[in-house]
């Protein structure tokens, strides 16, 4: 079997004030600058996983500036001695948000392990349709930047729920790492260092085995994980990847610390998993163009959702099947964004949609949440669902950035 999971170093910081340290993942909160502005202003001159990231919230404002002083940062954090090494290790996090406790397993993963081309027999699937256009800004991040910060969350389908839930019960055996509060209303994580490496992707890889998948899928396939959040910054690390491999020669791939990315695993079948639907807000559009849109979508039969224009509700039309819905009503804005007659931004939560599209004087438009437990099926027999079906949970509970891993040789630092 070929190693999906490797295990290497993983760095965490030391000395430091970790509630500054932590922060949400960069592809939050898109729609709201006000946010950012306020983090940074706690943050201040704190070493922080802030400097460190570009807020998709200000891409396309002096992007270059910005992304020269990320490089810069991360070059600095090491000289300065920020890192403590656990080494050959996963970590096993608790984290407490919302009501809802989710635990992971941050680990390594082989690049070569994960393709978001629907069609592909990867290991490690993409779980929506990739916006190609949307990797160049990250690759130039990443090319030039000496270590990774993952926001990105692969779901495994352990129905036995066996795994990550078999050592958070076993957890006082475990030696801790991090327990604290998270910044901005992000609540509360613990982390502990796993060393029992081995025994941990056996059980993970035994997800593969043929007569299980033909019980849950009606057939023998290689998926082992599924991207949860986090797909175009795993294919801006390929992308990458793919790059620097090109130079090297068959040896020096294989233990090429950039070949591997920092993931956080989690089961899909936990209880705090919870699949939030994630919504649109239009904007462009006048009340006659909202009337053609419900016009067009009033012979959709079998559910409804709702749409809101200038604080008025408006009921709207969509196929009972939800990834139908997402499906068509994406394809009706994608359509008005490419003739130039509107653009879309995509929130979570709903006070945060409508506050948005007040502001932006847009209209919202509240999606339909799909079942979680059709998900590994579904990416099976149909490759990847619509862009931005899902999220998992809302927008203050996505991963906060924590662990760190090194993505150039050491030679090279």
């Amino acid at each position: 079997m070929k190693d999906i999971i490797k295990v290497q170093d993983i760095l965490l910081p030391k000395d430091l004030e970790y509630m500054k340290w932590s922060v949400v993942a960069c592809d939050q909160y898109t729609s709201e600058p006000e946010y950012w502005e306020q983090l940074k202003e706690y943050v201040g001159d704190n070493r922080s996983c802030l400097y460190m990231i570009f807020p998709e919230a200000f891409l396309g404002n002096d992007d270059e500036t910005r992304i020269k002083y990320i490089n810069e940062t991360m070059y600095n954090y090491i000289k300065w001695d920020t890192f403590k090494v656990i080494r050959d290790s996963f970590v096993l996090v608790d984290r407490y948000v919302n009501d809802a406790h989710r635990l992971g397993l941050v680990l390594p993963i082989d690049l070569e392990e994960y393709d978001f081309n629907p069609e592909s027999d990867a290991s490690i699937k993409a779980t929506e349709g990739t916006v190609i256009e949307r990797i160049p800004p990250r690759v130039k991040i990443r090319e030039n930047a000496p270590i990774e910060l993952p926001h990105i969350m692969l779901l495994m389908d352990d129905r036995e729920c066996n795994i990550i839930e078999d050592l958070y019960k076993n957890r006082e055996s475990l030696e801790p790492l991090y327990n604290f509060d998270l910044c901005m209303n992000g609540g509360h994580i613990a982390g502990y260092r796993v060393t029992n490496t081995k025994e941990i992707t056996d059980k993970i890889y035994r997800l593969l085995d043929k007569d299980t998948q033909i019980s849950k899928y009606g057939k023998a396939t290689n998926i082992l994980f599924a991207v949860g959040d986090g797909n175009h910054s795993l294919a801006t690390a390929k992308a990458c990847w793919d790059k620097i491999k090109v130079n090297l020669t068959e040896e020096q791939r294989k233990n090429h610390p950039a070949r591997y990315a920092l993931v956080e695993v989690v089961n899909l079948h936990q209880a705090s998993i919870e699949f939030k639907p994630i919504n649109r807000v239009v904007t462009g559009l006048d009340k006659k163009a909202v009337n053609v849109l419900k016009f067009v979508f009033s012979r959709n039969k079998g559910a409804k959702t709702e749409m809101v224009f200038n604080g008025e509700s408006i009921p709207l039309n969509i196929p009972k099947d939800p990834v139908d819905a997402i499906n068509k009503i994406q394809v009706y804005i994608d359509r008005l964004v490419e003739k130039g007659e509107a653009k879309v931004d995509y929130v979570h939560d709903r006070d945060n949609t409508l506050e948005v599209a007040k502001n932006k004087g847009g209209l919202a438009i509240f999606m339909p949440a799909i079942d979680k437990n059709d998900l590994f099926k579904y990416i099976i027999d149909n490759g990847v669902l619509p862009r931005k079906t899902f999220s998992m949970g809302e927008a203050n509970s996505k991963r906060y950035y924590l662990e760190a891993k090194l993505i150039v040789p050491n030679e090279e630092l």
